[in-house]
C-alpha cells in the first residue's frame, strides 16, 4: 500500500546529549529517519537538546526545537504547531522513555498525535523484564531463569532461588546503567540496590547467569503487511557476561552453524511479530550454548539501535531510512534498495567481505575507575573496518583506534611478562585483544587462553596465523629480501607498513618503497548489499589488497575532507558536524566531495553524502594510496579535529596541498615555545612557561614559573593528562605519569593564574578580514578544561574594554598565523588583563554550538572560505539569539564507579546540551553562578 496520506507532519524526538550508552549513532538514525521523511512531503519538526549534531541543523528538519527532552516542551510544540504523528524509534532509549511518559500523562490523545514506528503496549514489554521474560516463555521462546524484584526483600528471595552467579538488570535502563554481576552473596546487597536505584521504576530482573556463552544480535525490519527482513547478523566476539558496546563484534557472523541461524532469524521473526502490529526497525539479542547450540531470548528493543548504525554501514542497507518510511505505511516490496537502485528493498543483504567493529574507551580520563568490562557499557565510541577476510579487517579496526596502535601488536607495544597477561585475559579490560595475541605468541596454549576469556576456539586460532606469519616474517634482514607472495600474504591479513617494519627492526619507508617497487598496492571495492549481484550506484568503498580495481576516479576536481575517527573525550561528535558542512560546501563550489572516515556512528559515513565515501582508517599509510589515486586539489584537515589534524606535517611532507591553513600555521600554534614567542613579539600576554624533556628541567622551570603551575604533555587533546600543581612533588608525579604514558611527548609548564576567568573566541580569518562568530564566557574559573564548563553566548560579566581587546588579539593572531578559515582562541582574564591560553587554528568543539545558537551557518562559510570561492565580505548574515545560549556539559560518571569527579584541567565531560536563557535572573543560570564558587574555593 501506498503511504498514509492523512500524516502530513511528523515528530522526531532525538536523544539529547552524548552519554555512553547513547551517542552519536542516533543523530545518524534521526537525519536519515527526517530526510527519509522529509522525500515524501511530510513537515519535519524535530526536538534535541544536543547542538553538536546535524539532526540539529536546518538542512534537516522543517522546524528545530532546541529544548529540554521534557514532556513540558512536547506540549509547548504541540501548542504551536499541528503533528499528525510522532516517531519516538529513532532517539535511543531517552526518546522512548519521554515518548511513554507523554503517553501516560494523556499528551498524545489530548493533542490528537498518533505514535508511528512502535506503540506504546511494544514499549512497555520490552522494557519491562518481568513483561518480556513472559511473553518470551508464551511464544515458546527459553530464557535464563529469572524473577523481578522491586525491593532488596524480593530481590534476595531471588537469588536464593536461582542461586549465584546472577545478574542484576535494571528496568528502562540504557547502557546496562545499574546492571552487575554477582558472583557470590556477600556481593549481592550492593548490586541489588545499585540496580534499583538506577531503574527509574524501580525495578530489577534478578537473572541466572550465562556467563559464556555466545552472544548475537540481529536487525529486523517489518512492514504493515507483517513482512519481515533480517538485514544483519552480528556476533560478539567477547562472550556473554561483557555488554555488546564494549564487545568486539563481527559481521557476517563466523562461528555460527547453518542450522543454528536459521533457528535464530526464525525466533528473531517470531519475537519482532510477538511485539504488536508495529512497521518500524527492531533489535534482537540472544546468547547461545557454544556446546549445545541451545538459544535462549535476551532483550529486544522495538527501536533503531545502538547496533543499526553498524548495520547499516556494514551492508550497505539505510536501516533508519527504511524504518521511517515503513511507519508512514509503505510497504518493503514498494520501497526501492538505494544502493542498487533497481532492486526492492525486500531483500536481505548478502556480504562478500568482513566487517570488524571495535569499541573505543577513555580509562585514562577516569583515573581509580574499575577498568574491568562487564554488564556496564564504558566505552565511549567506535571504530569499523571492512576487509575481505576477518584478520584484515581486524588488524585495519586497530588502526583506526587513534591510540598510537598500527595493527594488532607487532608494533613496540606488546607485554612480555606471563602473570600479567594471564590476569589480563581473565578480568577483561579495554586491551584484552591485545593481551591474547601476547599470550599466543609467549606460547600459552590455545585452550588456556580459551578457558580464562571463554572467546571461540576460531578467532583463537586465527589470531594464531598473526603469530606464525610474525615468525616467518623474523627469518628476514630487510625488506628487500621479502618475497612478493608472502610480502602480498602479509597486506592481505592487515598487517601495516609499520609493523613490518618494527618485526624486521627497519624503518618503515624502506618497507613502503619495497611494496611499491612490487606493486602490491590497494585496490578499492564497492560496499554493494548483495555481493556484487547487481550493479551498485552508490560510491562507497574499502581498501584490500585483492585484484580488481572497483574504485575508478572521475575527471571531476576533488577535494578531500579527513573525518575524525572514533568519538572520544575531547573529541566527539562536532567535529562530525563539521566535516559534513564542509563536504556540503564543498559539493556546492563544484568539486566532488572525497570523505575518509572510519567511524560507523556518524553522519559523514552515511553513504549519499559525500560524493564518494572511502569507510578506511585515518591513518598515513591509507590515506596516502587514496590521494595516490584519486589525485585530489587538495585535501582539508580543519574539520576533523586532533585526528586529522596531526596528520598535516605527513601531508606537507609529502608536497600534498592542505587546503586552508597551511601546515606551517598549525605546526606555529601547536609549538608552545614557538607560539609564546609569537605572542612575545606582538606584544600579546601570556602566561609564563617552559617546555622540559627531564623531570630536573621541569623542576627548574617550575621554579622560574613559581607555582601553582599546569603541567601538560605536547600535542594532545581533551587537556589528556593535563594537571594543576602546587608543589615539587607533585611536580614530579606528573611529569613521569606523562613520559611513562607519552613518551613521545614534550612537557609543557606553564604558569597557572588563580582565579581567572576564562572566555574563548571562535572566528574565521580569510587573509584580509578576520570575523568573529561567537565570544563565550565560561561560568567556571580558569582551571576547569573548557570542554567540561558551562559558557554563556555572549559574555555576561567582561567589560567592554576586556571583550576588545580579545577580539584585538584575535586578529593579531589570525594575521600573524596566516590563518585561512577557522581559528579558536582561549583567554584567561584577572585583573582586566587579558591573556591567550592557546589558540587552535581549526574548527573547535564550540563551533556547532555557536552556528545553532546564533543560526548562521558558520561551517559553509569557513569552508567557502577555505576553498578560496568566497571572503569573508561576500557573507551577509544576521545572527538570531534573544537573551544568552548557554553550553552545558553532561557527564557518564556513572559508568566509573571509584573515580575522582572534581573537575580540572584534563576534559571529562562525553557531551553536551544547548540551554537558552532570556536574562540573567533566570533561575537556571543563578544556580550555575553558586555552584562557581565551589570551584573558586576547592
Amino acid at each position: 500500500m501506498p503511504k498514509d496520506s492523512s500524516i502530513r507532519s511528523v515528530l522526531i524526538i532525538g536523544s539529547g546529549p552524548i552519554i555512553i550508552g547513547q551517542a552519536c549513532e542516533f543523530d545518524y538514525s534521526g537525519t536519515q529517519a527526517s530526510r527519509s521523511l522529509r522525500e515524501e512531503g511530510i513537515e519535519v519538526t524535530l526536538i534535541n537538546s544536543n547542538p553538536a549534531t546535524i539532526m540539529t541543523d536546518p538542512v534537516t528538519a522543517d522546524r528545530i526545537f532546541l529544548l529540554p527532552l521534557t514532556v513540558e516542551s512536547i506540549i509547548q510544540i504541540l501548542e504551536k504547531h499541528q503533528i499528525d504523528a510522532v516517531l519516538p524509534t529513532m532517539g535511543g532509549q531517552t526518546a522512548l522513555n519521554l515518548a511513554l511518559e507523554a503517553d501516560k500523562q494523556g499528551v498524545w490523545d489530548r493533542f490528537g498525535v498518533r505514535m508511528i514506528g512502535v506503540d506504546v503496549a511494544a514499549i512497555e514489554l520490552a522494557e519491562n523484564r518481568e513483561q518480556f521474560r513472559q511473553l518470551m516463555l508464551d511464544i515458546g521462546m527459553a530464557v535464563a531463569p529469572s524473577q523481578i524484584a522491586n525491593s532488596f526483600l524480593e530481590g534476595y528471595e531471588a537469588a536464593q532461588a536461582i542461586g549465584f552467579p546472577l545478574v542484576i538488570r535494571p528496568s528502562f535502563t540504557l547502557g546496562g546503567t545499574g546492571g552487575s554481576f554477582v558472583f557470590k552473596e556477600s556481593e549481592f546487597a550492593e548490586a541489588i540496590k545499585r540496580g534499583l536505584d538506577a531503574s527509574p521504576t524501580h525495578e530489577v530482573l534478578v537473572e541466572k547467569a550465562v556467563l559464556g556463552w555466545k552472544e548475537y544480535e540481529l536487525e529486523l525490519l517489518r512492514d504493515k503487511n507483517d513482512n519481515v527482513v533480517i538485514i544483519c547478523t552480528v556476533e560478539n566476539l567477547d562472550p556473554m557476561g561483557i555488554h555488546t558496546g564494549d564487545s568486539i563484534t563481527v559481521a557476517p557472523a563466523m562461528t555460527l552453524s547453518d542450522t543454528a541461524y536459521q533457528q535464530m532469524r526464525n525466533d528473531a521473526i517470531r519475537m519482532m511479530r510477538s511485539l504488536g502490529n508495529f512497521a518500524g526497525g527492531c533489535n534482537v539479542q540472544f546468547a547461545q550454548n557454544p556446546e549445545t547450540e541451545q538459544l535462549i531470548a535476551v532483550e529486544i528493543n522495538p527501536r533503531v539501535s545502538r547496533s543499526s548504525a553498524l548495520a547499516s554501514k556494514a551492508t550497505g542497507y539505510p536501516i533508519a531510512k527504511i524504518a521511517a518510511k515503513l511507519a508512514i505505511g509503505y510497504h518493503l516490496d514498494e520501497l526501492k534498495n538505494q544502493i542498487t537502485g533497481t532492486t526492492s528493498a525486500y531483500f536481505e543483504p548478502s556480504l562478500d567481505y568482513v566487517i570488524v567493529k571495535m569499541p573505543r574507551w577513555n580509562f585514562d580520563k577516569f583515573q581509580g575507575a574499575d577498568e574491568r568490562l562487564g554488564l556496564q557499557m564504558k566505552s565511549v565510541g567506535e571504530v569499523m573496518a571492512i576487509g575481505r577476510n576477518f584478520l584484515e579487517a581486524l588488524q585495519k579496526a586497530c588502526q583506526s583506534q587513534e591510540n598510537g596502535r598500527a595493527g594488532l601488536g607487532a608494533d613496540k607495544k606488546e607485554w612480555i611478562n606471563t602473570q600479567d597477561i594471564l590476569r589480563r585475559l581473565e578480568h577483561a579490560s579495554d586491551d584484552r585483544i591485545y593481551r591474547l595475541k601476547d599470550a599466543l605468541r609467549l606460547g600459552i596454549p590455545e585452550k588456556t587462553i580459551q578457558k580464562l576469556t571463554r572467546i571461540d576456539p576460531w578467532y583463537i586460532r586465527q589470531i594464531k596465523r598473526l603469530v606464525k606469519y610474525e615468525e616467518q616474517l623474523q627469518r628476514y634482514n630487510v625488506a628487500e629480501d621479502l618475497p612478493e607472495p608472502f610480502f602480498r600474504e602479509l597486506k592481505q591479513v592487515g598487517y601495516s607498513d609499520a609493523q613490518i617494519a618494527w618485526t624486521l627492526r627497519i624503518k618503515e619507508s624502506e618497507v613502503t618503497r619495497r611494496r611499491y617497487a612490487l606493486n602490491i598496492r590497494r585496490t578499492y571495492k564497492l560496499v554493494d548489499t548483495c555481493a556484487a549481484e547487481f550493479p551498485a550506484l552508490t560510491p562507497y568503498y574499502y581498501s584490500t589488497f585483492d585484484g580488481e580495481n572497483e574504485s575508478v576516479p572521475s575527471s571531476k576536481k576533488k577535494i578531500i575532507v579527513l573525518g575524525s575517527g572514533p568519538n572520544r573525550i575531547g573529541q566527539g561528535i562536532e567535529f562530525d558536524y563539521c566535516c559534513v558542512h564542509g563536504l556540503l560546501a564543498i559539493k556546492e563550489a563544484g568539486y566532488e566531495a572525497i570523505m575518509v572516515n572510519c567511524n560507523p556512528e556518524t553522519v559523514s559515513t552515511d553513504f549519499d553524502v559525500a560524493d564518494k565515501l572511502y569507510f578506511e582508517p585515518v591513518y598515513w599509510e591509507h590515506l596516502k594510496e587514496i590521494i595516490d589515486l584519486e589525485k585530489p586539489e587538495g585535501v582539508i584537515v580543519q574539520l576533523g579535529g586532533q585526528t586529522a589534524l596531526k596528520l598535516a606535517e605527513k601531508l606537507y611532507k609529502h608536497g600534498i596541498r592542505i587546503i586552508g591553513s597551511d601546515f606551517k600555521a598549525m605546526d606555529l600554534a601547536e609549538d608552545r615555545g614557538a607560539f609564546s614567542d609569537l605572542l612575545k613579539a606582538l606584544s600579546i600576554p601570556y602566561p609564563r612557561y617552559g617546555v622540559a624533556d627531564d623531570v630536573d628541567e621541569a623542576l627548574r622551570i617550575a621554579a622560574e614559573v613559581t607555582y601553582p603551575v599546569l603541567v601538560r604533555p605536547s600535542y594532545v587533546l581533551g587537556g589528556q593528562r593535563m594537571r594543576i600543581v602546587i608543589n615539587d612533588a607533585e611536580l614530579e608525579r606528573s611529569v613521569l605519569s606523562i613520559f611513562k604514558h607519552l613518551p613521545d611527548h614534550k612537557v609543557l609548564i606553564d604558569q597557572f593564574l588563580e582565579r581567572a576567568k576564562e572566555a574563548e573566541i571562535d572566528a574565521i580569518c580569510d587573509g584580509e578580514d578576520v570575523l568573529i562568530m561567537g565570544i563565550m564566557e565560561h561560568i567556571e574559573p580558569a582551571g576547569i578544561h573548557s570542554g567540561d564548563s558551562n559558557a554563556l553566548l555572549p559574555t555576561y560579566s567582561l567589560s567592554k574594554a576586556v571583550v576588545d581587546m580579545m577580539v584585538k588579539y584575535t586578529q593579531q593572531l589570525a594575521y600573524a598565523l596566516n590563518i585561512k578559515g577557522l581559528i579558536n582562541i582561549q583567554f584567561a582574564i584577572k585583573n582586566e588583563k587579558v591573556y591567550v591560553i592557546e589558540a587552535n587554528p581549526r574548527a573547535s568543539r564550540t563551533t556547532p554550538f555557536i552556528a545553532k545558537a546564533y543560526q548562521v551557518p558558520f561551517l559553509k562559510m569557513a569552508t567557502q572560505v577555505m576553498l578560496g570561492t568566497h571572503k569573508i565580505k561576500d557573507f551577509k548574515f544576521e545572527p538570531k539569539l534573544e537573551g544568552y545560549a548557554i553550553k552545558v556539559p553532561v557527564f557518564s560518571f556513572e559508568k566509573f564507579a571509584g573515580t575522582d569527579k572534581k573537575l580540572g584541567p584534563e576534559m571529562k565531560s562525553t557531551g553536551e546540551a544547548i540551554h537558552f536563557i532570556k536574562d540573567l535572573k533566570d533561575p537556571y543560570f543563578r544556580e550555575l553562578e553558586r555552584n562557581r564558587s565551589m570551584f573558586l574555593y576547592q
